[in-house]
């Protein structure tokens, strides 16, 4: 279920640090999260979170970035919370949806109880409920 991380995962990672260092708001707390989305043909895209009530998530800003840009194809996506931070966020209930609707075997990078590792979107939430779109 879970695998190593590749060279070019790490680098994503690497993405999505850099994105929430240059757009942390300490003072309002609005952009607290970095996303880094790698499309099927190498090319990346960035987002961080728009906190507004609810607002929306960085893997949303990132996937809505790309999918305006014309992609629909998605290998690996990660989540980067604070800044100055090293810390990987698991995708909440609502952006795992949207991984299952948009790109179930989009893999994610996570943490866990062995370390960070990736595995796809499909499995982050069992039983999900499948829209049309899948």
């Amino acid at each position: 279920m879970f695998e190593e991380l590749k060279e070019e995962d790490f680098s994503l990672i690497q993405k999505a640090k850099d994105i929430i260092k240059a757009n942390y708001d300490s003072q309002n707390y609005r952009h607290t999260v970095g996303c880094a989305l790698r499309c099927a043909d190498g090319e990346i895209y960035l987002g961080v979170n728009v906190y507004l009530a609810h607002g929306a998530c960085a893997e949303m800003i990132a996937m809505g970035t790309a999918i305006t840009a014309g992609k629909r194809e998605f290998e690996c996506i990660v989540a980067i919370g604070g800044n100055n931070s090293d810390i990987i966020y698991s995708p909440c209930g609502n952006c795992r949806q949207m991984l299952m609707d948009y790109c179930p075997e989009c893999y994610v990078i996570i943490n866990t109880h062995e370390g960070v590792k990736k595995t796809k979107a499909k499995n982050l939430i069992p039983f999900a409920y499948e829209t049309p779109f899948n």
